[in-house]
Order: C-alpha cells, then structure tokens, then sequence
C-alpha cells in the first residue's frame, strides 16, 4: 500500500506541474466584460442616488454585492470553460489560479475590516487600496495568460494611485472612484482573454 500511495502522490505531483506550465483558459471573456459594465452601471446609479458619498456603510454595501454578483459569474464561467478546455487537467487548473486571487481577496478582507475598527478616518483610501492589491493578483496571475495582462495589471496599479491621490483632496466615497477602474480594467481583461490567446495560438503555428 505504500508503494501504491507514493506512486499517487508523484501522479499528483506531476500533474500539478504539468498544470503550473499551462497556459489557463478557463477565464472567459463574456463574464469579466460583464462584470466590467456592470461596475460601470454601478457607479452610474450610486452617483445619482448618492451624489454626497460621505457614507461609507452603503458604499461597501453596494461595492460588496456588486463584487460578490462579478464573481459568482466569473468562477460559473470558468469552472465552466476549463473542464472543456483543459479536460483531466481541470481541478488542478482552477485550483491554481484560485490560488493566484486568493491572498489578494484575503488581505483586502482583512484590510477592510482592520481600518474599519482602528482607523476609520482612512476608510477614504480603501478603493484605492483595493485596486491596488488587485493589480498583484493580476500580476501573480500573468504566467498562466498572455502576456498582454501585465498591461492590465500596471492599469489597476495606476489607477489604484492615482484614486488615493484624488480622493484625498475630498476624503469622500466616490462611486467613480470604483466604477471606472474596475470597469475599464475588467474590459481590458476580456479584450486580454479574447484575442490573447489567439494571438499567442497564431504566433505558436
């Protein structure tokens, strides 16, 4: 039994690294072109509703359910795609690119809630903040996709900066401050995913 149990672990081993040597394809563009234009429409509503944004509660709110609504799409979608593109290869597929995300989803959790209770006075920097940890999930993210993501990584990074430099002239909640990073760089992630990768299958041939 041992020799049956070390033979499946060495399976496992090499079929994780066959997965980390793989360009991801489970990512699909209609989903994160969705949730671009849904942060989009968003920020449209929430400046009208709220044009003031000096509440932080119903700006995490919204931002929360609009994040928790883009996600749900995007992991359908690439659950979905990667089971047809990368067939066995698929669990450890997903697994890995969840991987890439997930320390970025964690600390900006537990940023959010650690300025919450100690500096609430800084909750202003938050969307900036938030950009900014997604630029490195997209960076972490940049092996396994085209190599043109890294300009949507240095977008989110840009645009993370330059929302704290804005905002701190007001310290207010703006809904734009949201919409139009995420927006424009979700739809840059899809143009990425649509034509990257057939570029890159053209450039292979």
């Amino acid at each position: 039994m041992s020799d049956l149990h070390q033979a499946l672990e060495q399976l496992s081993a090499i079929r994780t690294q066959v997965a980390r040597d793989t360009q991801f394809r489970g990512y699909g563009p209609v989903s994160i072109a969705a949730s671009g234009l849904l942060a989009l429409a968003v920020a449209a509503v929430q400046s009208h509703i709220r044009p003031d944004g000096r509440d932080f509660l119903p700006f995490l709110i919204v931002w929360t359910g609009t994040a928790a609504i883009a996600i749900g799409l995007t992991a359908l979608e690439t659950i979905s795609r990667a089971r047809r593109a990368h067939f066995g290869l698929a669990n450890e597929m997903i697994l890995l690119a969840a991987e890439q995300f997930l320390p970025a989803l964690g600390v900006g959790v537990l940023l959010t809630g650690v300025l919450v209770e100690a500096a609430p006075q800084q909750l202003w920097m938050l969307p900036g903040l938030w950009q900014l940890l997604f630029s490195l999930a997209v960076f972490a993210s940049s092996r396994c996709l085209p190599r043109q993501i890294m300009a949507v990584g240095v977008w989110y990074l840009a645009a993370g900066l330059t929302c704290i430099v804005v905002q701190s002239a007001t310290k207010t909640f703006s809904p734009w401050t949201m919409g139009i990073p995420f927006g424009v760089g979700q739809l840059l992630v899809a143009a990425v995913l649509q034509f990257g990768f057939e570029k890159a299958s053209e450039d292979a041939q």
